[in-house]
């Protein structure tokens, strides 16, 4: 499959690489580092990473501006349906391809290659440059790996296999990077993040079968100086705590009339919950957007159900 990716990217002079709605490190990483591996590769083309940036993720790098194109090739990246492909008209290209390590939802390209057991899509990324030897530089290296750091939570997951270890390690030796400085671009925040972080723990509910979760509101946001999509960020800061099981932020955010929701679970399957509220994601990480709390309370209810049931399996297990 690589080959074929590979010689649908010779094909086309113009290339444009986006990914979903609400970027993230993994989703911004691989975006940026399939870029620079084009240009570097296929100077002559005309390569561009689009869609909404962060200034939280500014020190990662730009994405571009694009250029009036036609005859073009689009490759989509960490983004299992078409609704939450960011700032693209899919009639004005050519031929799609999709990479993507989520569980399958639909199709919309041409050429799709998906691996739900990857840890992340960066490590998609690398294995494509080692399978297809094109030719990678230290500060795509560096991408590739803060990426899949983010969205391994440090090797925290059960993606983190012998195989991707081996991995990094090959991109580490090959095109070595200052790993000190990457965690810093990837983990440094200004305080009025770690106060959110604060609020966060101070006031987050937690239901007696094990659901925490926490509202938001663009009041508390304006208050702590914070961008609506912090909280979402952080979720993976709230990992072990013992009496939680499934965990929730529900963040109001006013400029785009809608309520985030980012969802962990360390037991319960939650992305096809997430699926009834315009989401979905991994089977114990997933999101979801809203119009209103109520909507938003609703999916607690849902959660806490399922909850409810997965607590009562375990006790018949005898666990």
């Amino acid at each position: 499959m690589y080959k074929k990716i590979l010689k649908a990217i010779k094909k086309y002079n113009t290339i444009v690489i986006a990914r979903h709605v609400g970027v993230d490190p993994d989703a911004l990483c691989s975006q940026l580092a399939l870029r620079d591996v084009l240009r570097l590769n296929f100077p002559e083309k005309k390569v561009f990473a689009i869609g909404t940036g962060s200034a939280k993720f500014v020190s990662m790098g730009k994405l571009d501006r694009l250029e009036s194109f036609s005859d073009a090739l689009l490759i989509v990246l960490d983004t299992p349906d078409k609704k939450r492909v960011d700032s693209v008209d899919f009639s004005k290209y050519s031929y799609v391809i999709k990479m993507d390590h989520h569980p399958f939802v639909e199709v919309f390209g041409d050429l799709e290659y998906i691996d739900d057991k990857a840890s992340s899509t960066c490590e998609i990324i690398m294995k494509f440059l080692v399978q297809t030897k094109l030719l990678a530089n230290s500060d795509i290296s560096e991408l590739l790996y803060m990426g899949l750091v983010s969205d391994s939570n440090r090797f925290l997951f059960d993606s983190s296999t012998s195989e991707l270890f081996s991995l990094v390690s090959y991109f580490m030796k090959k095109y070595p990077f200052d790993i000190t400085k990457s965690y810093q671009k990837l983990y440094m925040r200004p305080l009025n993040e770690v106060r959110l972080e604060g609020y966060i723990s101070l006031n987050m509910v937690v239901t007696e079968n094990g659901l925490g979760y926490i509202k938001i509101t663009d009041e508390v946001i304006q208050e702590l100086g914070v961008d609506s999509a912090s909280a979402g960020n952080m979720i993976n800061d709230f990992n072990f705590i013992k009496e939680v099981f499934v965990w929730a932020t529900i963040t109001e955010d006013v400029k785009n009339n809608q309520i985030r929701i980012s969802i962990r679970s360390r037991g319960p399957v939650i992305n096809q919950i997430a699926e009834k509220y315009y989401g979905g994601g991994h089977k114990y990480a997933s999101g979801a957007r809203v119009k209103t709390f109520e909507e938003a309370m609703q999916l607690m209810h849902d959660l806490d159900q399922l909850l409810l049931e997965y607590q009562s399996g375990v006790k018949d297990d005898g666990n």
